[in-house]
């Protein structure tokens, strides 16, 4: 017996996914209404007679590819054939429809979702066009969902709960492997041992999803970050074109003087990338040592070459405390400021690196505006008398 189960990702997200839960919402309330807990019914569809658990009023929400109606094409995504069904689909569904929401916003999040479920009832249907197999169920839209997931966080950790035999525990992986190697291609494509599965409408929803988002990457109608996908793969490309480069000697200019311009240019951007690359090993390392000074100057020289990068989170939080140890107040703010950015939702005291924030601002930099914002976040939340009176103090230093 072999169980491997993602149970959290290491990003939260920054803002409430309210639509996704109203979606969550809808689906259970749905189910509970739809779904015949009692018995099964006859329907005669098409001259064939198919028994479901569900309730007459819904049967023609249902997804029947040979005797479809255009409707059925959203509505299918709506009902699911059992308690197991509902529950691992809605869990999916939280798991990884948390952050997208997140990032797409509310209103995008809800196209895109049924627009998921629409693609992947039409690449159901197409594959199966005589098929009178009915078709049920959230699980297209939430591949496209997962497949969005596996474009703009590929490099965050899975969690995933393991069981063998008598052997219970858990693991962290990359999204991209899991949800590239587990869920796409050995769950979808290799292992296909679970009857009355639509495998294809899950493909439909992975393609969709993970197309749509490259495609909104690659034309900047979404933001990105130095660690999404379409990233990795334009630093895969410039490291393939200078080794072809080099190694072929090509003139795509038909012109010497053009051929070194582009080598030149080739070779600069990956001697860059490489560089980073070779700056955050070496923040790891001196962390490691606790040698924090050296990691502190290496983080400036990171950010130097590309603001945009993003150090894991205790590391940047060790640097920035670092920076006001040696009294370099400006780094200090600036590191603090990044960690709010990235990590206020995932770390318990945030509300004393709003404080800490609070009097940089308010003592050393002579912003009072960002000081009384900072110290009156941090005021919302502090429990510890001692920095309840500092906070209370500074706001009073501060007021006019």
């Amino acid at each position: 017996m072999l169980l491997l189960l993602p149970i959290r990702t290491s990003i939260w997200p920054r803002r409430t996914p309210y639509a996704n839960y109203v979606l969550i919402l809808i689906n259970i309330v749905l189910f509970l209404l739809s779904y015949s807990f009692e018995r099964q019914y006859a329907y005669l569809i098409g001259g064939h007679i198919l028994s479901l658990p569900i309730r007459p009023w819904a049967i023609e929400w249902v997804l029947v590819p040979r005797y479809w109606h255009y409707w059925q094409f959203l509505s299918y995504a709506f009902l699911h054939g059992g308690i197991a069904h509902i529950v691992s689909n809605m869990f999916f569904l939280y798991l990884f429809g948390n952050n997208i929401n997140d990032k797409l916003g509310h209103l995008r999040y809800v196209v895109f979702y049924l627009t998921g479920a629409i693609v992947s009832g039409l690449g159901f249907a197409v594959l199966h066009t005589s098929s009178i197999v009915p078709t049920l169920g959230a699980s297209g839209a939430i591949s496209a969902v997962i497949g969005a997931y596996l474009v703009l966080f590929p490099q965050t950790q899975i969690t995933v709960l393991y069981w063998v035999v008598l052997f219970i525990g858990t693991f962290e992986i990359p999204a991209l492997y899991f949800i590239g190697f587990k869920l796409i291609i050995f769950d979808n494509l290799i292992s296909r041992i679970t009857p009355a599965v639509a495998y294809e409408a899950h493909l439909a929803g992975y393609v969709y999803g993970i197309g749509l988002m490259l495609a909104l990457l690659a034309t900047r109608i979404l933001s990105g970050t130095h660690y999404d996908l379409w990233v990795m793969i334009r630093q895969w490309n410039r490291r393939r074109q200078y080794r072809d480069t080099v190694a072929a000697g090509y003139d795509p200019f038909s012109a010497v003087g053009g051929r070194r311009r582009v080598e030149a240019r080739v070779r600069s951007d990956g001697q860059h990338q490489e560089k980073i690359e070779q700056i955050r090993r070496d923040i790891s390392g001196r962390i490691e040592q606790r040698n924090l000074p050296a990691a502190a100057d290496l983080y400036v020289e990171l950010m130097r070459l590309d603001p945009g990068q993003l150090l894991p989170r205790q590391q940047l939080l060790d640097i920035a405390n670092q920076f006001v140890s040696d009294h370099r107040t400006v780094e200090a703010a600036r590191a603090y400021e990044q960690f709010l950015a990235h990590y206020s939702t995932t770390y318990e005291y945030t509300e004393q690196v709003e404080l800490m924030l609070g009097i940089l601002y308010s003592r050393y930099l002579h912003e009072p505006q960002k000081a009384v914002q900072h110290l009156q976040k941090a005021a919302e939340r502090l429990t510890d008398p001692g920095q309840v009176q500092m906070c209370h103090d500074e706001l009073a230093r501060l007021s006019p």
